[in-house]
């Protein structure tokens, strides 16, 4: 007979699990995203997210794409987009194509009720997250219309397959994309009589060096990805001092800054400690803006900072958050005033 003790501890255990997987993310969601039908899997690790995406009108045609993304716990809100199509499969009665344009959506993680939760929220275009497309509205569930890698980790996600290791792992299996089946046409199979076999000749393959892609240059990150407003700050006095901090966990970040289109520091390393810029307003256009790039993602991604902006005796605060398809910009705008005033002779 087993130590009542011990009965009482393992009871306490399995309800703390269940509390936990009652109020985590990572999970099978479903609903719609901009009025499509979509299963989505969720799989935190760390602040980061990651899993798959379907758009679906039924099991048989659909789109799947791998997702990538991030959990904010201060404000509660899930960030994530569709990455890479992994799949697509057409039904013979298709009356639509699920999942045409890659998403991006941000969602509140809200919990109404004991065993519901509910992400709401907004998408839009991947490549334009200034232009919605539509709404989100995703339940979680325990019944998945589809079968992937993700399956095994949500399942025993509580019992150790939340380790960083086994999600990365399944990761790279998951990211693979499905292979393609070509169908051949029947054909009628005429005999030939026999000819002799030719002997093989030996042709030398004409093998092509493999020219790996170039990376981009800081220059072309900040050309290509979306520039999303964080704050507008009035500007007035001599000087602007801007100091940048890591905004969580100090997990390698680092910044490029552009000031109206003009590189102006590179290489920046966040850390608990302030990397001050000080900028002369006389410099200074009318409307100016400071935009921020991810050089990296660090170790727990997005890239985030802490901004603290001295103007004018004011203090303002920001979290800048940048990821490899957009970078944070601040605008600064000089007082009408103050730019009216007549030069001082």
């Amino acid at each position: 007979m087993k130590n009542p003790l011990y009965l009482i501890a393992v009871t306490g255990l399995l309800f703390i699990a269940a509390g936990a997987n009652a109020q985590m993310i990572t999970g099978v969601w479903q609903g719609r995203i901009n009025r499509q039908k979509v299963e989505i899997k969720i799989i935190q690790k760390g602040d980061s997210l990651t899993g798959t995406s379907y758009y679906y009108q039924s099991p048989g045609n659909y789109r799947r794409y791998s997702i990538k993304g991030y959990f904010d716990g201060i404000n509660n809100e899930a960030v994530w987009w569709d990455d890479q199509l992994l799949e697509e499969k057409t039904g013979r009665m298709n009356i639509g194509s699920p999942g045409n344009d890659a998403l991006l959506s941000r969602a509140d993680f809200n919990c109404p009720g004991a065993g519901i939760m509910k992400l709401d929220g907004n998408a839009a275009l991947k490549e334009k997250e200034d232009k919605l497309k539509g709404e989100v509205h995703l339940d979680k569930t325990d019944s998945p219309v589809f079968s992937d890698e993700w399956d095994f980790v949500i399942e025993n996600y509580t019992v150790g397959a939340n380790d960083p290791f086994v999600i990365d792992s399944v990761n790279m299996i998951a990211y693979q994309p499905a292979p393609v089946q070509e169908t051949k046409p029947e054909r009628t199979v005429i005999p030939v009589k026999e000819e002799p076999t030719p002997k093989p000749v030996a042709v030398a393959e004409d093998k092509k060096p493999i020219t790996p892609l170039k990376p981009l240059t800081i220059e072309e990150k900040f050309a290509q990805r979306q520039k999303i407003p964080m704050m507008e700050i009035p500007v007035s006095g001599d000087s602007i001092e801007l100091n940048f901090y890591d905004n969580a966990e100090i997990d390698g970040d680092s910044i490029t800054l552009f000031l109206n289109e003009k590189l102006i520091f590179q290489h920046v390393y966040l850390t608990d400690k302030a990397f001050t810029v000080k900028i002369p307003v006389g410099d200074l256009q009318h409307s100016n803006e400071l935009v921020m790039v991810a050089e990296n993602l660090g170790s727990i991604p997005p890239n985030t900072s802490f901004m603290v902006a001295n103007v004018g005796g004011n203090r303002y605060e920001a979290r800048l958050v940048s990821t490899e398809g957009s970078s944070a910009m601040i605008r600064f705008v000089k007082n009408d005033v103050t730019d009216r005033l007549p030069d001082k002779k």
